[in-house]
């Protein structure tokens, strides 16, 4: 069960993720100031911290870089009710992996939720780099060298792979494809999963008309075959 950290000082927001959170599953520990949750962020190692930027005792970009000096990597996703460039920037340069300004619909951060901790779990037992037919493939930073020729995955077709490695074999439906790297209402069309699939082939596949590894099931979506 992932542990999440929601360190918020506005104790009705702090309840309500608390609650929507508990009831999708997740472990949740609660801090009210900032540093309660360093403390908690560093002794207690969650999976995921969802950090209000504005804090009593220490703000939130102040933790993120304590957080990150640490040498804690669990994903951060900061809470604002800041939403110009700069405040953006100031978080990620902080070490934040995301960035939700308030006010927020709960499906959307629940969304970025299940993708951020989807992605930190998407490598486990897997190697950092595969071997895919022909081409190698970083899986984290998402270089292809296939024959001496260097390409670079996009970030949708990245997590797309990840999700067809990680059920290699098994057919993988376009709508749960949609789910887990958007998910948010009113999903892209089916068409732009079959969009990324085509560029990924081009990258990978020795013949992208014919491919070997990223099969299409019909009716279905797609199937990764090593």
């Amino acid at each position: 069960m992932p542990r999440i950290l929601i360190a918020e000082d506005e104790k009705d927001m702090a309840m309500g993720l608390r609650d929507n959170l508990e009831f999708e599953g997740y472990e949740v520990i609660v801090a009210a100031d900032g540093e309660a949750a360093l403390q908690a962020a560093t002794k207690q190692n969650p999976d995921l911290i969802l950090l209000d930027l504005m804090m009593p005792k220490m703000d939130g970009l102040e933790v993120c870089r304590r957080v990150r000096e640490s040498g804690l990597r669990m994903p951060i996703l900061m809470l604002t009710a800041k939403s110009k460039e700069i405040d953006v920037v100031r978080g990620l340069e902080a070490g934040a992996d995301d960035y939700v300004a308030k006010p927020f619909s709960v499906r959307e951060l629940l969304a970025r939720v299940k993708a951020a901790l989807r992605r930190t779990g998407a490598l486990k037992g897997l190697s950092r780099v595969i071997r895919i037919g022909e081409a190698s493939v970083d899986l984290v930073q998402g270089k292809v060298d296939r024959g001496g020729q260097h390409s670079t995955l996009g970030h949708f077709e990245l997590e797309i792979l990840k999700i067809l490695i990680e059920n290699a074999e098994q057919a993988v439906d376009r709508n749960k494809i949609l789910d887990v790297i958007w998910g948010l209402e009113g999903f892209p069309a089916n068409r732009t999963v079959d969009n990324h699939i085509v560029s990924l082939r081009r990258k990978i596949e020795p013949d992208a008309r014919q491919p070997r590894h990223i099969v299409t099931v019909h009716s279905i979506g797609y199937k990764f075959l090593p």
